[in-house]
Order: structure tokens, then C-alpha cells, then sequence
């Protein structure tokens, strides 16, 4: 069905009087010899509101024709997809051309039935201590970067898609698919250099909304993303890493097209539906009965002010199975990653390491890293106040151990892929800086194992 002029122009709107449209049917606007698409996004009695993919700066009342497509947004779909480069809305801009499809997909989903969901277990390696070793991406869980602005959130994120493999002995694929969310046109440069510099970028399907692209494309990019994971996993037999950044541009764009729809505000001016709207992306990840493949989620977000209750942050830990948290303290020591361990958790840790996943040691030893490291700082606080000098032999062990555990597993080069058993036996080492009555999380067969006294001189 196509209309010829518009009732009102609003923003990024237009609306239309008696149109019989669906909600978030596809429309194609065109003005003169201007293309665009659009979305059905309210519908009021005898208005039906539409949300244009772009600016509203060339359209007239009079002359633009609206055609109602019938059918919601869609992305053609094939394992051709494998190593292309997007724009926010599927259009593909690495001049290769069209995808020839296999089949074409709504993006918008469909819930994944409580019943039907198996039970996350074995891990992503990463390559990076910090994560595989003490917060362990595990297959199918939802595991969000807690960052701010000026922390290298992006670098790691590059990181993590050039080194991230799966470990164990099958020979299933494994892909990443790449979405990011109002980014500068030098940060998009330094993912496809570095990308394809690599040689990753052949296993990675990259979709990019750039900071001056509408805004109404910030909503699709994310649900384009996991429409291609589930395509991957679910028909392709793949395990499927998606990288989210930054949801916090997602959220943003989210209260922006509220405000213009004049929406009631909640907290801190987001609409009241911010987290169903950030449930709907993130509970699309996990394992299916009868499939092989699985779908993982990293999300990035960036907490405004680096405040951890802010709602975005908030909500999405009510979502997820843990978070991984930067800290800005770490970054000004030169530190990278440079991951809080502290109030960093993987809740699906504990059922995909230890015993056929990784060592069977490695979650006690993981337990006492953090009991040993959150005692370091008991021991910074009480030197402040008596003086290094003055602390007990065991609290300068402490320290030491503080130190050289923030400067030799914590820091890593952005280059450097550690594998999980690296890892697990440089946390021996530095356990080692402590003496063995200190170590209390540990079960006695692993210490008797693995346990040795460790020199300064040894770093």
C-alpha cells in the first residue's frame, strides 16, 4: 500500500492518518529522487507514527510517497557473511558487493523458550589472565565490560576478537560476530585495520553505526547482530562470540527517540522500558536443545561518571551472569587490562572450569587470588596509617604480592595470548610470594601439588 503526502513532519517522525500499517512494519520513503526506510513504531487510533532512518531535512509534506512493505525488518542471511563489514542497518560497505542469501531472518527474534535452553558449560579462552583466569567466559552465558570514558574498553574488545578460540578438542567452528554503536570514525578505522591486519577478520562479521549515522540506526545495529549469531549457531552449528559496544550509545539513543515521542521519563530521563528493551538483546544469548552451536555475549558499556548504579550499568547487571569491571586507578598506574578483579564476577565461573574443562585446581586457586588480593588492600589501608615500616613480615608479603600481581598477571600486553594453562601456573607463581599458612581457600592435595615458595627475584 503506498500514500502520496504526510499529516505532520516531528523530528525523525512522520505520521500518517488511517494507513492500516503493523507495528514495526518496514516502509520505504522516497522524495524526489531520495530513498529512505522507516519504521512503524506507534500506532494511535487513526495515526500510525513512523520512525525514518535518517533525517527528515529533504522530505515535504506534499510530494513524499510512504509504501508500507508488509513485513518487519529483515537481513539476508549465508555463511558468505563470514568476514563482510556493515553499516548500522545490514547494508554492506566493504565493496564486496551483495550477499547472495540462503534465507532471510526478522531481526527482531524470538524469545528462547525457559524449557528449551541447556545449561551453560565449558569456556571461552580469551587469552587475557585477568578473564580466562579468574572471571571464565563460559559458552552461551552474557557477560558484560563495565568501562568508562578514556578507559581502553575498545583495544580490549580488539583484543579479545583477535586471541578468543574455543579449546577444547572437537573440531567445531567458531565465529565473532562484531556490532558497534555510535563510534568515531577513528576508533571504526583502528577495528578493520586491526582486524584484518590479524588475519581475524575472516571469522568476523562486522556491523558499524558510525556517531554521525541516524540514530534510529543505534537501535537496529544490535538486533542485526544476534539475528546473524543465531543464524551461525542455531542452523550453522557454530559457536558464535558477539561483541556489543557500547551499549550505553544504544541507551542513549533509546531515551532520545523517547523524548521525541514525548514518552514519560524514569529515572535520569530513560524510558521506563529500558530494561526490557536491553533484556530483549542480551537474554538472546545461550545453547538450544537439538543444536550444536551456541551464542555468547560481551556487551561494552561505558558507566557515565564511572558510576556503577547509574541505570544503565544497574539494569544490565540484573540481566547478565556477572561483569567484568575497569578501573580508572589501574589505568593511571599504566596497567593493562586494567581489570578490578574485586567486584568482578563470571556466576557461570564455577560449572565450565576445573576437571575436564580446564585443571582441577583452578577454581580454589581462583578463590584464593581473591581473597588474597581483597586483604591487600586491607594491608594498603593499615600502612597508611602506621607506616610500611611498621607492618608484620606476613603484610609485607601482602604487599608484595599485591604488586606483582597487578603488574605481572593483571598487565598484558595487547599482543600477548596467554593460553588457560599459562595462566593458571603464573597465579601459582605469584601465590607463591605468600606463605603457605596464609592460604586457606586452597584444598591441601593442590597445594601439596602445586605449591612452592616464590623470590621477588623470579619475576
Amino acid at each position: 500500500m503506498e500514500f502520496i503526502g504526510l499529516n505532520q513532519l516531528n523530528s525523525s517522525f512522520i505520521i500518517l492518518e488511517n494507513s492500516d500499517a503493523a507495528y514495526d512494519e518496514i516502509v520505504e520513503i522516497k522524495s524526489g529522487a531520495q530513498k529512505k526506510l522507516g519504521k512503524v513504531v506507534q500506532i494511535e487510533k487513526d495515526k500510525t507514527i513512523i520512525q525514518v532512518f535518517g533525517n527528515n531535512d529533504n522530505l515535504s509534506l506534499n510530494n513524499t510517497h510512504v509504501k508500507f512493505t508488509g513485513r518487519p525488518m529483515e537481513i539476508k542471511l549465508s555463511e558468505e557473511i563470514l568476514g563482510r563489514t556493515f553499516n548500522g542497518i545490514g547494508e554492506p560497505i566493504d565493496g564486496l558487493g551483495e550477499i547472495y542469501e540462503d534465507c532471510r531472518r526478522n531481526i527482531n527474534g524470538s524469545p528462547i523458550n525457559p524449557v528449551s535452553r541447556v545449561y551453560p558449560q565449558n569456556y571461552i579462552q580469551t587469552g587475557i589472565s585477568a578473564i580466562d583466569g579468574l572471571t571464565t567466559l563460559i559458552r552461551g552465558q552474557k557477560l558484560p565490560v563495565f568501562s568508562g570514558n578514556g578507559l581502553p574498553h575498545d583495544k580490549l574488545a580488539a583484543q579479545i576478537v583477535r586471541q578468543a578460540s574455543l579449546k577444547d578438542k572437537t573440531n567445531q567452528k567458531f565465529a565473532i560476530v562484531f556490532a558497534a554503536m555510535g563510534i568515531k570514525h577513528d576508533t571504526a578505522d583502528y577495528f578493520k585495520k586491526t582486524f584484518q591486519q590479524s588475519g581475524a577478520i575472516e571469522r568476523v562479521v562486522m556491523f558499524l553505526n558510525l556517531a554521525n549515522d541516524p540514530v534510529a540506526e543505534r537501535l537496529i545495529t544490535p538486533h542485526l547482530a544476534l539475528t546473524t549469531a543465531e543464524y551461525l549457531a542455531y542452523e550453522k552449528n557454530m559457536h558464535i562470540l558477539v561483541i556489543l559496544t557500547d551499549m550505553t550509545a544504544y541507551a542513549e539513543a533509546l531515551r532520545e527517540i523517547s523524548s521525541a515521542k514525548n514518552e514519560i521519563p524514569s529515572r535520569k530521563g530513560y524510558p521506563g522500558y529500558l530494561y526490557s528493551e536491553l533484556a530483549a538483546i542480551f537474554e538472546r544469548a545461550g545453547i538450544i536443545k537439538g543444536h550444536d552451536g551456541s551464542v555468547t555475549q560481551i556487551p561494552i558499556l561505558t558507566m557515565p561518571n564511572d558510576d556503577i548504579t547509574h541505570p544503565i550499568p544497574d539494569l544490565t547487571g540484573y540481566i547478565t551472569e556477572g561483569q567484568i569491571v575497569l578501573n580508572r586507578n589501574l589505568f593511571q598506574k599504566g596497567i593493562y587490562p586494567p581489570i578490578n578483579i574485586l567486584p568482578s564476577l563470571s556466576r557461570l565461573m564455577k560449572d565450565g572450569i576445573g576437571e575436564g574443562f580446564t585443571r582441577a585446581d583452578h577454581q580454589d586457586l581462583a578463590n584464593q587470588i581473591f581473597s588474597s588480593y581483597a586483604h591487600v588492600n586491607d594491608v594498603h589501608a593499615l600502612a597508611s596509617i602506621i607506616g610500611k615500616d611498621e607492618l608484620s613480615e606476613t603484610d609485607k608479603a601482602y604487599m608484595t604480592f599485591g604488586n606483582y600481581f597487578e603488574k605481572y598477571y593483571l598487565g598484558q600486553n595487547e599482543f600477548e595470548n596467554r593460553n588457560m594453562f599459562e595462566t593458571i601456573d603464573l597465579g601459582w607463581k605469584l601465590i607463591g610470594l605468600l606463605p603457605r599458612n596464609e592460604l586457606d581457600r586452597i584444598n591441601t592435595k593442590f597445594l601439596d601439588k602445586y605449591y612452592r615458595p616464590t623470590s621477588e627475584s623470579e619475576f
